[in-house]
């Protein structure tokens, strides 16, 4: 197992609540906006923010390999293609890991829960908790096989630690007998799950094996 590491520019979460807490107040207290405008951005914001950005990401550099290509290399660039925007209140840069017969993936947020929200919706509890942050660093194939990915000794598996400038987005193997599928037929085998690393496409997803 590998980590990941870089430099951390996590801020404690209390003093970071109590800061946006005291901008907010601020910026209504001279008339820049409303406590109703900012819950209207940030549910227009949570409305497009979907898993269904993230496979459809994927799917195409399934079929595309010069788009596969440039997500590797800058998947920041290829969300503009897509014109996928992540950056919203802030500037947020995505890197794109891609899986393998000899290497597995899988993202955390050591510190606290930095994700891609508008490449796979808002992050499940689980991925919030504790016991994952913790564990996934420290016992990943075991933590992994819990979710139902069992990896041969073989297989590497790094874990890539998000921050609130950085966020990662898991490239999973394309599924053997997929050859030929449209990309919107691909794009039904990819999960939120396998877009994070704890799960991998299948052709059991409901209706996904089906005969076009």
């Amino acid at each position: 197992m590998r980590f990941a590491e870089h430099e951390h520019h996590h801020q404690s979460a209390t003093p970071m609540a109590q800061r946006v807490s005291a901008l907010i107040a601020r910026i209504e207290a001279v008339g820049m906006t409303s406590d109703a405008e900012i819950s209207d951005v940030l549910e227009r914001f949570l409305a497009s923010a979907s898993p269904a950005n993230g496979a459809k990401l994927v799917a195409r550099a399934w079929v595309e390999p010069a788009f596969k290509a440039l997500l590797l290399e800058d998947a920041s660039a290829a969300l503009e293609r897509l014109a996928i925007d992540m950056s919203h209140w802030a500037p947020v840069r995505l890197q794109a890991v891609e899986n393998s017969a000899l290497l597995h993936n899988v993202i955390v947020c050591t510190l606290c829960s930095c994700y891609p929200i508008a490449l796979l919706g808002p992050p499940p509890t689980w991925y919030k908790s504790e016991a994952y942050r913790s564990r996934v660093v420290r016992e990943p194939r075991a933590m992994l096989a819990e979710f139902g990915v069992t990896l041969g000794s073989g297989v590497e598996v790094r874990v890539w630690d998000s921050t609130a400038e950085l966020r990662y987005i898991v490239v999973p193997e394309r599924p053997v007998g997929t050859d030929g599928w449209t990309q919107e037929r691909l794009a039904s085998l990819i999960t939120r799950d396998a877009l994070i690393g704890v799960a991998r496409p299948s052709l059991q997803v409901a209706g996904a094996g089906a005969d076009p």
